[in-house]
């Protein structure tokens, strides 16, 4: 199984698209970390599983070869605050979170947050106007 944090694993698309999401929010004083970048498709299962047949909670409704993280297009971030991640979505953090969605969207990325089910506040991902599908026939940025 293969996970990535690196931008590096990213398409150079998204990787810079990444690079202006990060710079935006660094601009008003909000860090992001990178907690994910590339999948493979078995992690990807694995991810699928939790909350299904393996312990924990349901964190993704993508099967491998079903998410952005596996084409290189999509990643996950948090907010740093004072060293540490922010993962309450309440009171300020959650306008903290609300600010770091709509920066990645001015850079043209699709942020999770606005999925009108299961939606991901973490997740940004750029397919460039193509559905899933087509990548997962081969097709590239």
């Amino acid at each position: 199984m293969i996970s990535s944090r690196l931008l590096s694993s990213l398409n150079p698309i998204v990787a810079a698209k990444c690079e202006a999401h990060i710079a935006a929010c660094k601009a008003e004083g909000i860090e992001l970390l990178i907690t994910c970048t590339y999948r493979d498709n078995e992690m990807q299962d694995h991810l699928y599983a939790q909350g299904r047949t393996e312990l924990g909670k349901v964190v993704t409704n993508a099967k491998g070869g079903q998410s952005a993280h596996n084409y290189r297009l999509a990643y996950d971030i948090v907010p740093m605050l004072y060293g540490k991640p922010v993962w309450s979505t309440t009171g300020e953090d959650g306008k903290m979170w609300e600010r770091v969605g709509e920066l990645g969207e001015a850079e043209g990325l699709e942020w999770a947050g606005r999925w009108k089910t299961f939606k991901e506040l973490p997740h940004f991902q750029y397919l460039g106007g193509h559905p899933m599908s087509y990548f997962a026939q081969g097709g590239t940025l």
